[in-house]
C-alpha cells in the first residue's frame, strides 16, 4: 500500500524552508491540481509547520477541504472561498511589524487583491485596507489614502482594471513605494488586464513598481518583504 508521503512524493517537492530562507512562506496553488493533490500537500505542510496558504480555490477543492479538514484545522476565508489558509489550533504567523496598504480600483478587483493581504498577513504584516475607491469617482480616495499615510504603512498595493489609472494615481501622491497590480476586470480592446497592465507600466508617475495581471501573490510578496524589512529598521533606531 503506498503511504501518503510516497503519493505526495509522486507529484511535489515542498519547500518546506522558504519561510525561514526567505522571509515569503510557500503558497499552493491549487489551480491545476486536483483535489486529492492539493488535499495531501496541504495536510504535509500541515504536519510539518502548521500552516498553509492555498490560491485560486475552486468550489470543488474548497469542499473536498472541508470534508477533510473542518473539525481539525482553523480556518480564514478570503475572497469568499477562492483563498483560503488552514491552521493547527495555536499557530499563528509572526507578528513582523510591517505594514501594508491595500487599494482596490473596483469591487471587482478584490478577489486578486485578497491574495495580496492573505500573503502579506502570513509574513507578518499589519494591513490598511480599502475598496471601490478607482479614479470613475476619485473623492472616494483621499480620506482612506490619507488614513494609510498616517499610519503610516510602508508600502500600498494598488490593485486595478479596466484604464489600470488608479496605481498612477497614488504613486504620485505618496513618498512610499507603491506596487501596481493590474487585474483582468475589463472588456473588448485591451481586456483581459492588458490594458491596465499597459497602461501601469507606461505610468509617468516616479515609485510605481507593476507585477503580472492577477499576480496577487506576487504583489503581496514583494509588499511584505518592502514592509518587514521597514519594520526591521524602526526597531534598530
Amino acid at each position: 500500500m503506498t503511504s501518503a508521503r510516497e503519493y505526495l512524493e509522486r507529484f511535489a517537492n515542498l519547500d518546506l524552508g522558504r519561510a525561514a530562507r526567505s522571509g515569503v512562506p510557500e503558497v499552493v496553488l491549487a489551480e491545476g491540481k486536483t483535489a486529492e493533490q492539493t488535499m495531501a500537500i496541504a495536510r504535509r505542510m500541515l504536519d510539518q509547520v502548521g500552516r498553509v496558504l492555498i490560491s485560486r480555490v475552486s468550489p470543488e477543492v474548497r469542499a473536498a477541504l472541508q470534508e477533510a479538514f473542518a473539525d481539525t484545522v482553523e480556518w480564514t476565508v478570503y475572497s469568499e472561498g477562492r483563498t483560503l489558509t488552514l491552521s493547527k489550533p495555536g499557530i499563528a504567523p509572526p507578528q513582523r511589524g510591517g505594514r501594508v496598504g491595500v487599494l482596490t480600483a473596483g469591487t471587482g478587483d478584490l478577489p486578486v487583491a485578497e491574495e495580496a493581504i492573505a500573503l502579506c498577513i502570513e509574513m507578518g504584516c499589519a494591513i490598511w485596507r480599502a475598496s471601490d475607491v478607482g479614479v470613475a469617482g476619485l473623492h472616494r480616495l483621499f480620506e482612506p489614502l490619507r488614513a494609510m499615510l498616517d499610519a503610516p504603512v510602508d508600502v500600498i498595493i494598488v490593485a486595478a482594471g479596466m484604464d489600470g489609472a488608479l496605481p498612477s494615481v497614488v504613486a504620485g501622491l505618496v513618498d512610499v513605494p507603491v506596487i501596481g497590480l493590474p487585474t483582468s476586470v475589463g472588456y473588448g480592446f485591451g481586456g483581459g488586464g492588458v490594458g491596465a497592465l499597459t497602461s501601469m507600466l507606461q505610468t509617468c508617475a516616479p515609485g510605481l513598481a507593476v507585477v503580472n495581471i492577477d499576480n496577487g501573490i506576487g504583489a503581496g510578496a514583494i509588499a511584505g518583504r518592502i514592509a518587514n524589512r521597514a519594520a526591521d529598521a524602526r526597531r534598530l533606531r
